[in-house]
C-alpha cells in the first residue's frame, strides 16, 4: 500500500493504547462487511451489552462501513478503509474512516427521509440511521485524507441500567 489513495501502513495502530483499542484494515469490498459485523458481535457479547445496544452499535457500524466502500473507495477493493474500536470505561468509540474525495454532509443532510419524497428513495438513510442509534454521530473530511465518521454508545450490561465499568 504505497499510494496515499490506499490508506496508510496497516502495521502502524493508530491512538494506540493500553488494549482498549481493535482496529480492522479491510479492503473496500462488500464481502468484508461479515468480518466487521462478527466483531461487533464478538464486542457485544464481551461486553454482555443489551439486545437493543448490540442491535444499535452492529447496525450503524455496517451503515458507515459500507458508506466508506460505497461512496469512499466506490468499491475498489485496493483501497483498504479502517474501523478502530474503543472500548472505554463507560462507552464504547467506533471510528471508521476511508481516503475518499468525502462529501458534503448539508447536502447529504438536506432531504428528510422519513416524510415526502424521501420515503420512496432506494438510499439516504444511512446517516439518519446512525444518528437514531447512536448517542453522538461525528463527521471529520479533510481532503485529500477522507472522511473519519465517530460513532459513540454509552453503554449498559444485560440485566442492568448502569453503564459498563472497566
Amino acid at each position: 500500500m504505497s499510494s496515499s489513495t490506499e490508506g496508510p501502513n496497516p502495521n502502524i495502530v493508530p491512538e494506540a493504547d493500553s488494549g482498549n483499542r481493535m482496529v480492522l484494515y479491510l479492503p473496500s469490498d462488500l464481502n468484508y462487511l461479515s468480518v466487521v459485523d462478527r466483531m461487533v458481535e464478538g464486542i457485544a457479547e464481551m461486553l454482555e451489552l443489551e439486545e437493543e445496544d448490540n442491535i444499535a452499535v452492529a447496525t450503524s457500524v455496517i451503515e458507515a462501513c459500507t458508506n466508506a466502500i460505497q461512496h469512499g473507495h466506490r468499491q475498489e477493493a485496493a483501497k483498504y478503509f479502517f474501523c478502530s474500536f474503543y472500548l472505554g470505561e463507560n462507552e464504547l468509540q467506533v471510528t471508521v474512516k476511508d481516503w475518499g474525495p468525502g462529501f458534503n454532509l448539508n447536502t447529504v443532510l438536506g432531504g428528510d427521509p422519513t416524510h415526502g419524497e424521501g420515503l420512496l428513495k432506494c438510499r439516504g438513510r444511512g446517516i439518519f440511521i446512525m444518528r437514531s442509534m447512536m448517542d453522538t454521530v461525528e463527521f471529520e473530511m479533510r481532503e485529500p485524507i477522507g472522511t473519519t465518521v465517530k460513532l459513540t454508545k454509552q453503554l449498559a450490561r444485560r440485566g442492568t441500567s448502569s453503564p459498563v465499568s472497566g
